[in-house]
């Protein structure tokens, strides 16, 4: 389970990055 690890952590952070693209200055702020 471990080796798949990264790919798990590798789709959450594009689905961060993609969500913080749409809200934009809303990740930004606490």
């Amino acid at each position: 389970m471990i080796r798949h690890a990264w790919h798990f952590y590798y789709a959450l952070v594009l689905v961060v990055k993609v969500v913080c693209g749409n809200i934009g200055i809303a990740c930004l702020t606490p």
